[in-house]
């Protein structure tokens, strides 16, 4: 996994839950990387997880909980530092659906050893279908994703999540439907 992620979590606790908190995780969490993350290195992915669980352990939030905070932080995130990604995109069905074919394609270019999910879409009206895949552990971090994409292009969306998950990949049908604002 891209260090950029790591380092985006780090900054995420730092805001959210202090300093001290981030610096109690990393020492407690014994990683391999010592919690030396750069941007463009490669690290496990369990790092992510055993942080993540350390921070659950010491706020009392429940880890899925926490890893879609972690999802809708790095949409805001992906905004400041890849906006060519949202150009020429109207709204959040439009956005998710660039993901697999323009965003992950663009995300290769930079980092091609990056292993990425996988995101298929299928638009119908005022719903849409989301088929997340990836050999990690991250439905909840897609979750995250999505929902900071309806908040980024103020819509009101119902978000459904089957999980099909089996043997520590992730498998999971989102099933997205725009609901009508009543003024």
């Amino acid at each position: 996994m891209k260090g950029i992620v790591f380092s985006e979590f780090i900054e995420l606790v730092e805001d959210k839950f202090g300093l001290e908190m981030a610096d109690n995780i990393i020492e407690e969490s014994n990683l391999p990387s010592q919690g030396a993350y750069t941007q463009v290195g490669t690290y496990d992915h369990t790092e992510l997880i055993t942080l993540v669980g350390k921070l659950s352990e010491h706020s009392g939030i429940a880890v899925e909980d926490l890893v879609t905070l972690f999802g809708e932080h790095l949409l805001q995130r992906f905004l400041a530092l890849y906006p060519q990604f949202f150009e020429n995109v109207n709204n959040c069905f439009d956005f998710l659906d660039t993901i697999e074919n323009k965003v992950h394609i663009e995300v290769k270019k930079l980092y091609p050893e990056a292993e990425l999910p996988s995101f298929d879409s299928q638009q119908s009206g005022q719903s849409m279908q989301l088929i997340y895949r990836s050999n990690r552990p991250f439905s909840a971090l897609a979750y995250g994703l999505i929902r900071g994409s309806a908040s980024y292009f103020k819509e009101n969306i119902d978000i459904e999540m089957e999980d099909r998950s089996s043997d520590h990949k992730s498998f999971v049908v989102f099933t997205l439907t725009k609901k009508e604002d009543h003024a």
